[in-house]
Formats: C-alpha cells, sequence, structure tokens
C-alpha cells in the first residue's frame, strides 16, 4: 500500500536557502528546527526563537525529517 505524504508547512523552492527544506513562508529550514531540537530546545521553546512560526510548524518540520528518514537512502555513513 504506497502512503500519500503531505505536509502543508513545508517547502522546497530552489530559489530559498539553495532548495533547502523551509517552512512555508519563511527562509528557516528544517534543518534550523532540527539543530535546536538537537541543542536541547523543546518544540515550545523554538517559536519564540523564530517569531512568526508556530508550534504545528515545527511539528511539520518534524513530520518530514521522520518520512526523509523511513525513504531508502543511497548514502553510506561511515562506523
Amino acid at each position: 500500500m504506497k502512503r500519500r505524504f503531505r505536509i502543508n508547512q513545508i517547502v522546497i523552492d530552489p530559489n530559498i536557502r539553495f532548495g533547502k527544506p523551509c517552512i512555508k513562508g519563511t527562509r528557516i529550514a528544517v534543518a534550523d528546527i532540527l539543530g535546536l531540537l538537537s541543542a536541547g530546545y523543546t518544540v515550545d521553546q523554538i517559536p519564540e526563537q523564530y517569531p512568526g512560526i508556530t508550534k504545528r510548524d515545527v511539528l511539520g518540520a518534524i513530520k518530514f525529517a521522520v518520512h526523509l528518514s523511513e525513504q531508502p537512502s543511497h548514502i553510506a555513513l561511515e562506523a
């Protein structure tokens, strides 16, 4: 069964941040959100760092990253 994937908060535009996935209507990349999460910020704290985005946007970025991590990859990870 093929699953459809749709996250309205994320856009990929080659003219914005060199085509990195970003929060719609901003230049805030999904990688920026993930970086803050890895630094210990909570989902509720991140919109305080980036006024103009919402908790829903942050959750959309996480959902997008999860979706990407579930896809087959051809990148070899070094041990």
